[in-house]
């Protein structure tokens, strides 16, 4: 085994840029796992990264693959005596560039950014679980201590991090404000959202009272989502922006506003990913995935994420499990 097959990216440039073709099979090293992928989550940053944005600049070398999200089965563990042993299903995220991407066969990947895959998901479930789940804990849990009496604004709150978001949040007793479209209204009351804002019926901030966070999932990048939020919190009230390079100017304005501000960068945790695993084999927590598309169809997929309007995940089936 020295080959195998990926969705590769010679460089940046819209979807048509991912090639399907062979790479090498990446060397495991140190407390690295080898891991099968089975299937393979897709997100914006994914996208940002293939267009030149996001993580391209640490692109060393190219073709790069792409792809942070996976569920598959261990092909070697670092020892003998690892807790992961081959045969073992896991799911984490990866950290493209640094390391090979998850539109592949196979990925080399740290043994602390890997827990084991719930029991009651499917791997292409459990694909579309790492990346946003993560974010949105940091977002939701760590940096804005979602708590009863709280509350809380989630922008985008059907999207892959924003379904979490809003679960999240919910699961720790804030009252959760969410905004999404017409048709993701039953879904976002599903999710735990106490109130859900359409904004494709007006501005958002004449709908939405005095909140104590912001939850944004959109930024600047379209109707001064990131400046209009601002106004709706209360004094000394926090903003977390989480998509990359969408609201530059987040420091002044919310000086200005007198609010406190902060974006958030995910990073791969085995431990925070194994509380999820326990909130998903409960129940509390559930895991949405909008379209299935096979490795082959990985533009298209950048597509669909790109058109800012799916709900929950998009995943690729990469093999068998």
């Amino acid at each position: 085994m020295t080959m195998m097959r990926a969705v590769t990216c010679a460089a940046p440039g819209g979807p048509e840029v991912l090639q399907v073709g062979e790479v090498e099979v990446p060397a495991r090293v140190n407390a690295e796992l080898l891991v099968k992928v089975v299937a393979a989550g897709v997100n914006p940053i994914d996208a940002k990264t293939r267009a030149g944005r996001g993580a391209w600049p640490g692109v060393t070398s190219t073709p790069v693959v792409l792809g942070n999200d996976f569920s598959g089965i261990v092909v070697e563990a670092p020892y003998e005596a690892h807790p992961l042993q081959p045969g073992t299903e896991v799911y984490g995220m990866g950290m493209v560039p640094r390391m090979g991407g998850t539109y592949a066969e196979y990925l080399t990947v740290a043994s602390l950014s890997v827990a084991r895959k719930p029991p009651s998901l499917s791997h292409v479930e459990a694909a579309a679980v790492p990346l946003a789940a993560l974010t949105a804990w940091g977002m939701v849990v760590e940096t804005a201590k979602a708590h009863e009496g709280q509350r809380m604004l989630i922008h985008a709150g059907a999207g892959g991090v924003g379904h979490f978001a809003v679960q999240f949040a919910s699961y720790f007793g804030a009252h959760v404000v969410a905004t999404g479209s017409a048709r993701n209204a039953a879904f976002l009351a599903e999710l735990g959202a106490s109130e859900i804002v359409d904004y494709t019926a007006g501005p958002f901030e004449d709908a939405v009272g005095p909140v104590d966070v912001v939850i944004d999932l959109v930024g600047n990048v379209g109707g001064d989502t990131g400046s209009r939020s601002l106004g709706v919190l209360r004094p000394a009230g926090l903003y977390v922006n989480g998509p990359t390079g969408s609201f530059p100017t987040l420091a002044e304005e919310a000086d200005a506003a007198g609010v406190r501000a902060t974006g958030y960068r995910v990073a791969p945790d085995a431990a925070t990913l194994a509380i999820v695993t326990r909130l998903l084999e409960s129940g509390d927590v559930r895991v949405y995935v909008d379209r299935v598309l096979p490795l082959e169809e990985a533009a298209e997929a950048h597509r669909l994420i790109e058109s800012g309007h799916t709900r929950g995940k998009i995943v690729l089936a990469v093999a068998e499990g």
